[in-house]
């Protein structure tokens, strides 16, 4: 049985700090405490004052398998999370085939069952006519129901009112929502295209993804899970009028409507467009640095409860296209933890919440089982940092399949020092362990 004692660190977990040490037996932590001093057979890893902070929970990633395998797969993607501390992910069903039946659903299972590095789970996408799929699904193995409300990429829009208000009404599940309203972005598109024909300037994607495209979605997806009860989780909140939304006083637990952020909102603004142009084009898009601001102040005040990558990786050929054939999103998912790490403090955010908003709280609202907290008992999911030692982007250092990140060039303060999960040390050395060790995520429902 794999032992092993991280001694010496600095643990940030549940709002307070501990110094000390955590012995690891199996896949799980056994004990944490102090001067702790075990047998000559377990391996020992000095922390040196290092942090340690529980694995983040990704709970939006595109890792494009299968069908869009040469943006990025299972493999490569997971090495990839594993590298910047992401030890648990829920993937996205806009693959292709689309994650819309039990079938598509299992094929994932056993890709990642073979090939991920990290801990995993799948949504399953909710479309006008899937609604049985929806109702015989196992509440113990998916992650929940991811509806588009506004198309992003590949075909997922569910648009039939009738239908979205049928799967509100019939799953306990959670429902992760893409919104933005297609009418909206569909009439300043061409109110853009008239203006410059097939020549729409980057810096036009924020006003043709506006805020008022996102307040109208996000608006009526929360009134609809007002009406029927159904558990309501908004995805990439990206502007400082929808934040009026989301209530913060009420405990986490009892919340039946949260909300998330994603990391690329809380670092670029539009300013960003002139220099990386559709590098950071997103769906939703970058706004402006006053909504920047507000959700970093919404994570102060918990009406933002999850952070998360979604990353989503795409060629850079592709994002060379002009405006209307360059896909949406970016690889995010190697990054994301140490972007938060260098802004938190600008904006009075501390690192325990940071930790509350990358791994504690994806696993209270998704029910995920013993793991989201450095505790006796609990998955190993481990992640120390090394506040001393800083990280330069640079292309070599990339893991995503791509090959290109936005963040490139970037110098951040922190450095992941080991990735740990399920007991295994996997990521240390600036290398990620040749052997998968991920996990099939369950669910406590």
């Amino acid at each position: 049985m794999n032992r092993l004692l991280i001694k010496d660190i600095l643990i940030i977990n549940e709002g307070i700090r501990t110094s000390g040490d955590i012995y690891i037996e199996g896949e799980l932590i056994k004990e944490i405490g102090v001067d702790l001093n075990l047998d000559k057979g377990t391996k020992i890893i000095d922390g040196n004052g290092r942090i340690a902070i529980p694995g983040m929970i990704d709970d939006q990633v595109h890792f494009r398998e299968p069908g869009l395998t040469y943006k990025g797969d299972i493999s490569t993607e997971s090495k990839a999370a594993i590298a910047g501390g992401v030890t648990s992910y829920f993937e996205m069903p806009n693959t292709f085939p689309n994650t819309t039946t039990r079938k598509e659903f299992e094929k994932k299972i056993q890709i990642a069952s073979k090939n991920s590095f990290a801990n995993f789970s799948f949504m399953f996408g909710g479309t006008n006519d899937n609604i049985d799929e929806i109702k015989n699904l196992d509440h113990t193995e998916v992650a929940g129901i991811k509806l588009f409300l506004g198309s992003s990429t590949g075909k997922m829009l569910i648009d039939n009112k009738d239908s979205i208000e049928n799967i509100f009404k019939s799953t306990s599940l959670p429902i992760s929502a893409h919104c933005e309203d297609e009418q909206t972005i569909k009439d300043n598109t061409e109110y853009f295209k008239n203006l410059y024909g097939e020549d729409i300037p980057i810096s036009a994607h924020p006003i043709i993804r506006s805020q008022e495209a996102c307040l109208k979605s996000s608006s009526f997806a929360v009134k609809l899970a007002k009406k029927t009860g159904a558990r309501l989780n908004v995805f990439h909140i990206s502007t400082a009028v929808e934040l009026n939304l989301f209530d913060n006083n009420i405990e986490l637990h009892d919340k039946k409507i949260t909300s998330e952020v994603c990391a690329h909102h809380l670092w670029f603004t539009e300013k960003n467009y002139n220099e990386l142009g559709s590098k950071i084009k997103w769906n939703p898009a970058i706004k402006s640095e006053n909504d920047r601001d507000a959700l970093w102040q919404a994570l102060k005040d918990n009406k933002i409860d999850i952070i998360a990558s979604d990353h989503a990786p795409h060629t850079i050929e592709e994002k060379n296209k002009k405006y209307l054939n360059c896909p949406s999103g970016g690889p995010m998912v190697q990054h994301t933890i140490l972007s938060l790490l260098q802004n938190c403090k600008k904006y009075g955010v501390s690192y325990e919440k940071i930790v509350e908003k990358i791994a504690h709280n994806p696993a209270i609202i998704f029910k995920v089982n013993n793991r989201g907290f450095i505790r006796e008992g609990y998955y190993a999911d481990i992640v120390l940092i090394d506040t001393n030692t800083p990280t330069i982007v640079t292309k070599d250092s990339i893991l995503y399949k791509c090959g290109w990140s936005p963040f490139e060039g970037q110098k951040f303060d922190n450095s992941i020092y080991k990735t740990i999960l399920n007991g295994n040390v996997v990521y240390e050395d600036g290398k990620v362990k040749s052997i998968p060790h991920g996990k099939k995520i369950t669910f406590n429902r």
